[in-house]
């Protein structure tokens, strides 16, 4: 039997539902869930009324790790990371080193049934096989997060150009953010995280970053003169800053905006549902950038994996384990932002 918590209505509890496992089709393994990271994504799915892409009723969740239970013999008892946007290899986008925007991609949680379930179906030719080493210092379900949570950032960074010398400010170290500034320090980029929350703060500078800001009661021209007495303090370029929002929040994106300066570069990784009222003119006046990113491509995970084993990326203090029934209870609690880890849930069926 196949068990997982549905979701069948906006802001309506999950609900516990069993069915016979599913038949499996070309291309697919059966994998045993290990572990399912709750992402902000998933709260815009079953709060917000994004709507998702397979009619509801629908299983979420996009990060996910397991062990393949069936499939091709070359797959079976495999432990493995499943990537959050599975391509289809074979488009331009695909060709052109785009694939994590592939137009015929596929989305677990949201084309099809994702991972707070003790089973999934899911296309194995983009899954990401985890080497014997990682699985010392973490258990199997603690790096279902690197499937979105550390993924994103990775792409986010790597496509930003950051380099050693250069100053990376990280806006939101929640969620994905202590990711993020985890992956700029590997850089050698000299990295200010910013965020209203001291908690979050406190973890970042745990990890190792120049500096920290708590914004709360500055206005954005207030912060950009503090981040940039903090940039000389801590021998930062006074340009080409590399800032990367990562708050999903309207807030977070204009003062995300407003720290642009010469030959600066936007990263825009958070998401939310506000519009806000920009100068576009700002870019072509400093000669700046502004990016987006979504999701990450599958052939970048192997270098994920390879930070974390080497201890340069860290998953544990920032990550909390829940009994998958327990599901309701988590979602309330991330509404009511009284979560400070990325919650991870364990199938306890």
């Amino acid at each position: 039997m196949w068990s997982s918590w549905q979701m069948s209505a906006t802001n309506q509890p999950f609900e516990l539902v069993q069915e016979p496992l599913q038949s499996l089709d070309e291309g697919d393994v059966l994998l045993e869930v290990a572990g399912c990271g709750v992402c902000h994504t998933d709260i815009g799915f079953w709060h917000d009324g994004i709507r998702t892409r397979k009619p509801l009723p629908l299983v979420l969740g996009h990060e996910v790790s397991g062990i393949v239970a069936e499939g091709p013999p070359d797959w079976k008892d495999k432990k493995v990371i499943v990537p959050a946007v599975l391509p289809c290899g074979e488009c331009y986008l695909c060709h052109r080193g785009r694939a994590n925007i592939c137009r015929s991609q596929k989305m677990p949680g949201n084309d099809f049934d994702g991972g707070f379930a003790s089973h999934m179906k899911v296309p194995h030719r983009f899954l990401c096989e985890i080497p014997e080493s990682l699985l010392s210092p973490y258990s199997l379900a603690e790096l279902s997060v690197i499937a979105d949570a550390v993924s994103t950032p990775y792409q986010a960074v790597k496509r930003s150009g950051l380099e050693k010398g250069d100053l990376a400010v990280i806006i939101g170290v929640g969620g994905i953010g202590i990711y993020g500034a985890q992956l700029a320090l590997v850089t050698g980029a000299k990295v200010v995280a910013i965020d209203v929350d001291a908690n979050r703060l406190k973890g970042a500078s745990d990890v190792g970053v120049h500096g920290v800001l708590d914004v709360r009661g500055k206005s954005p021209r207030e912060v950009k003169a503090t981040v940039r007495e903090m940039c000389r303090d801590i021998g930062g370029p006074g340009e080409c800053w590399k800032i990367f929002e990562m708050s999903g929040t309207k807030e977070g994106q204009e003062l995300a905006y407003a720290l642009i300066g010469y030959a600066s570069t936007l990263s825009v990784v958070g998401f939310t549902m506000h519009k806000l009222e920009l100068r576009l003119s700002n870019l072509m006046a400093f000669d700046a950038r502004a990016i987006g990113t979504w999701g990450c491509r599958p052939d970048l995970y192997p270098e994920i994996l390879d930070l974390v084993a080497a201890g340069k990326v860290q998953l544990s203090p920032f990550t909390e384990t829940y009994p998958m029934s327990q599901i309701n209870e988590v979602f309330s609690q991330m509404m009511e932002k009284r979560l400070n880890k990325r919650a991870v849930m364990i199938p306890d069926f």
